[in-house]
C-alpha cells in the first residue's frame, strides 16, 4: 500500500493531538452551523411562501453544490485546502450574518432566500472538498482510521445538537436569530481553522487551467490502481444511504402504519449504530484486513436493508436500522481512511470532491426515484434495490484483488524520539 501522508511522524493518538482536535472542533461547529442554517432556511421558506416553495429553495442550494463540487476540489488543490477552507468559512459567516440582518429588517421572502441558498450552495461546493482534504495533512498515516471515526462522531453529534439548537432559537428569536446562530458557529469554525497547522507539500505543481487540472484529477483517479475501484465502491455504497434511505424510511413508516414515532425510532437506531461504529474506530483505530472488512460490512448492510424493507414488526425494524447504521458507518470510515492514505496530497482536494459528490451532492437526484419506486412497487422493493446495490459493491470489493488485499496502517508505540508537534509544547 502506498502512503502519501505528509504529517509529522507518529506521536500522540489523534484524539490527544491538539492540532487534530482543533480541526475536529472546527468541523463540528461547521456541520452544526449547516444544520441550523438548513432548518432556518426551510422554516423561513415555509413561512414566506408556503410548503410548496420549500423544495424550490432547497433545490436552489443543492443544485450548485452538486454541479460545482468537482470544481471545488480543483480550487482546494490549487490554493491549498486550509486556505480554501478558511476563505469559504469566512464567506459563509459573512453571507449568513448579512442574511440574518436582512431577515430582521426586511422579513423573509423568496427573492432573499433563493439567492442565499444559491450563494451558500456555491460556497459549500468549495468548502466541503477543502475541509475533507485536511486529515492527511494534519496527522500521521496510521491515525487516519481513527480520525475518520472521530469525524463520524462529530457528524452524529452535530446532527443531534443542530436540530435542537435550531428549534430553540427559531421558537424564541425567529429566523433571523437562527441565521445569526449559524453565522456564529461558522465564526467559531473559522477561528479554529486559522489555528490548524498543516504539513507542506513536497513540491508545488505547475499552474494549469482549472479545466486541465480537473481533467488531470479525474485521470489520476481512473489510472490509480486502488482509487479507481475504491471510488466505484464508495459511489455504489452511498447511492442509497446518503439521503434516499432517509426519505425511504418516511415512506416505509407511512406504509406500515408506524407513524412519525416509528420512523423516529428507526432513524435514531440508525444514528446510534453509526455512532457506535465511529466510536469503535476512534478508540481502537485498528481495522485488520481493511478490504475484506469493508466488503463484509457492505454485505451485512445489504442483508439488513432487505430485511428492513420486508419486516412488518417495528421492533425488528429498529434492530435492522441499528445494524445498517453500524455496518454502513464501518464502511464509510474504512473507505474514507483508504482514500486519505492512498491519495497523493496534491490531488486530495479533487479526489475528495469526487467522493463527496458521491456521498452528498447526488442525493437530491435520487429523491424523486425514491418516491416513484415506493408509489409503484412499494417500500419493500425500494429497500430491496438498495440491498442489491450494496451487495454489488460488496462483490466488487471482493472481486478486485487490490481492494481485497487493502490494508490500513495501524498505530504502534511511538519511538522515544518521535513526538508530534502538539506533544512538544
Amino acid at each position: 500500500m502506498t502512503s502519501y501522508g505528509m504529517a509529522p511522524p507518529p506521536g500522540l493518538p489523534a484524539y490527544r493531538d491538539l492540532n487534530v482536535l482543533r480541526w475536529l472542533t472546527a468541523h463540528t461547529a461547521s456541520v452544526t452551523g449547516d444544520v441550523v442554517y438548513f432548518l432556518a432556511l426551510s422554516w423561513s421558506a415555509t413561512r414566506a411562501a408556503g410548503p410548496s416553495q420549500v423544495g424550490l429553495v432547497i433545490a436552489a442550494g443543492a443544485l450548485p453544490r452538486a454541479v460545482l463540487m468537482l470544481g471545488g476540489g480543483v480550487v482546494a488543490d490549487r490554493f491549498g485546502p486550509r486556505r480554501v477552507a478558511v476563505a469559504s468559512d469566512a464567506t459563509r459567516c459573512v453571507v449568513i450574518l448579512a442574511a440574518a440582518a436582512a431577515v430582521l429588517l426586511i422579513a423573509s421572502n423568496l427573492w432573499l432566500l433563493i439567492p442565499l441558498a444559491l450563494v451558500f450552495g456555491v460556497v459549500d461546493a468549495v468548502f466541503m472538498p477543502a475541509v475533507g482534504a485536511l486529515p492527511s495533512r494534519i496527522t500521521a498515516p496510521e491515525q487516519l482510521a481513527r480520525i475518520q471515526g472521530m469525524r463520524g462522531l462529530s457528524i452524529r453529534l452535530s446532527n443531534a445538537v443542530g436540530p435542537l439548537l435550531a428549534g430553540v432559537v427559531l421558537a424564541t428569536g425567529g429566523a433571523a436569530a437562527a441565521l445569526a446562530a449559524a453565522g456564529a458557529l461558522f465564526a467559531v469554525s473559522l477561528a479554529l481553522l486559522l489555528a490548524v497547522r498543516v504539513s507542506p507539500l513536497p513540491s508545488i505543481p505547475q499552474r494549469a487551467s482549472a479545466r486541465s487540472e480537473l481533467i488531470d484529477g479525474l485521470r489520476y483517479i481512473r489510472r490509480h490502481r486502488m482509487l479507481a475501484p475504491l471510488v466505484t465502491v464508495i459511489g455504489l455504497s452511498e447511492m442509497c444511504f446518503s439521503g434516499p434511505v432517509a426519505a425511504g424510511l418516511v415512506l416505509l413508516a407511512d406504509e406500515r402504519g408506524w407513524g412519525a414515532t416509528g420512523m423516529g425510532w428507526i432513524a435514531s437506531a440508525f444514528s446510534i449504530g453509526a455512532g457506535a461504529a465511529a466510536l469503535l474506530l476512534a478508540v481502537r483505530a485498528r481495522v485488520p484486513r481493511a478490504g475484506p472488512a469493508m466488503s463484509g460490512a457492505l454485505f451485512i448492510t445489504a442483508v439488513g436493508a432487505v430485511a428492513l424493507g420486508h419486516t412488518r414488526s417495528l421492533p425488528y425494524a429498529v434492530v435492522f436500522g441499528a445494524l445498517i447504521g453500524l455496518t454502513s458507518g464501518i464502511t464509510a470510515a474504512v473507505t474514507g481512511a483508504l482514500v486519505q492514505t492512498e491519495t497523493d496530497p496534491r490531488y486530495l482536494g479533487r479526489v475528495t470532491s469526487v467522493t463527496t459528490l458521491c456521498a452528498l451532492g447526488l442525493a437530491p437526484v435520487f429523491f424523486p426515484v425514491v418516491g416513484v419506486t415506493v408509489a409503484v412497487w412499494g417500500a419493500a422493493m425500494f429497500f430491496t434495490v438498495c440491498g442489491g446495490i450494496c451487495l454489488l459493491a460488496a462483490v466488487f470489493g471482493i472481486a478486485v484483488p487490490v481492494l481485497r488485499r487493502a490494508e490500513l496502517q495501524t498505530p504502534g508505540p511511538p519511538p522515544a524520539s518521535s513526538l508530534s508537534p502538539s506533544s512538544k509544547r
